[in-house]
């Protein structure tokens, strides 16, 4: 049974995610594995939201690949320019608590903030098309 509230509900914290990213542009005022951990955290709500309306449950889990895989099950897809937002499964757990003395900062954060807003975007219009 879908669970409209609760994707609505997930989504809403997944924007919270979105907003934050908003303000952590600058690698020299927030860290990547900061920055990284939003990303990842705002793609998970957007999956578990799509998951709720699908009427499927979901593990509370991290692992974005894991959940892109119920998606599948179910019928569904992450399409595919929003493939790249699964490789951050890695900000939830590992990345916060490991050092980054050498960590390369290789992320387009302008790209992946603009990425992050177009997923939402799909999921909050599959939201709609429930109602």
């Amino acid at each position: 049974m879908q669970d409209l509230d609760q994707a609505k509900l997930l989504l809403h914290m997944a924007d919270k995610d979105y907003r934050a990213l908003l303000v952590m542009q600058d690698p020299e005022a927030v860290d990547t594995e900061i920055f990284g951990l939003h990303v990842q955290q705002a793609v998970e709500k957007g999956i578990k939201a799509w998951l709720c309306l699908l009427g499927l449950p979901y593990p509370r889990k991290h692992d974005l690949d894991e959940l892109a895989i119920l998606l599948e099950k179910s019928g569904e897809s992450m399409p595919d320019p929003f493939a790249s937002l699964l490789t951050y499964t890695d900000f939830a757990v590992s990345f916060r608590y490991e050092a980054f003395a050498d960590f390369d900062d290789d992320i387009d954060r302008k790209a992946t903030t603009a990425l992050e807003a177009m997923f939402l975007d799909h999921v909050n219009r599959l939201t709609k098309s429930v109602n």
